[in-house]
């Protein structure tokens, strides 16, 4: 298993808080808002619904891309409510990671 750093491992556990108190099958923006509400429990600063504008020779275009949340200015926390995730999910992340400058993901 790879190591992870304490603040990812606060994010994991936040976000593992609330999938066991809720369980499955709501929408995504229902566990973003307990998300956020263990993360502000637990001290950490974030940002929500955080817009990735994408420059394309040399102008900026903002399309709707969004990333849920952004926590301490260092991870992207995109959430999902899939059985299973697929390529997709992570070229969204990715493309999400590049555009935003943050390097880590959880």
């Amino acid at each position: 298993m790879l190591d992870r750093d304490p603040l990812t491992e606060r994010i994991i556990g936040a976000a593992i808080e609330v999938r066991r108190t809720l369980g499955p099958g709501l929408l995504e923006s229902a566990y973003e808002e307990c998300v956020c509400q263990e993360l502000s429990a637990g001290g950490l600063d974030f940002k929500r619904q955080v817009m990735l504008p994408i420059v394309y020779k040399g102008m900026t275009v903002e399309p709707d891309f969004r990333a849920d949340l952004i926590v301490e200015n260092e991870v992207l926390l995109e959430l999902k409510e899939v059985e299973k995730l697929m390529a997709v999910h992570e070229a969204q992340i990715l493309t999400y990671l590049k555009l935003s400058e943050i390097g880590k993901v959880c």
